[in-house]
């Protein structure tokens, strides 16, 4: 029982799923090699809003509506001073 898109890649793609002696899901590439496990998610606590506030709090960051807001007086963007900023493998002149 595989959604659509799942359903699509073992019969159009090549990739396999089959059952181990103890009936287990095998789940494999279109070349054979399995694919990785994957990690149960994350549990979600009970308030999460309250645990991130408190932690804000900790590390002493003070979070507040205008926190968000730009000092941008509506000024056309600077890209290249942006990707320099925001990538500096970008600007190998440093």
């Amino acid at each position: 029982m595989l959604c659509r898109r799942h359903h699509r890649a073992v019969h159009e793609e090549g990739y396999q799923v089959s059952r181990d002696a103890e009936g287990a899901l095998r789940f494999a590439q279109p070349d054979g090699r399995a694919l990785p496990e994957v990690p149960p998610p994350a549990l979600v606590i009970e308030d999460p809003v309250d645990a991130i506030r408190n932690q804000n709090k900790a590390d002493g960051l003070d979070v507040t509506p205008q926190t968000a807001l730009p000092y941008w007086l509506g000024e056309r963007l600077d890209l290249g001073w942006a990707i320099n900023a925001l990538h500096p493998l970008a600007n190998p002149i440093r």
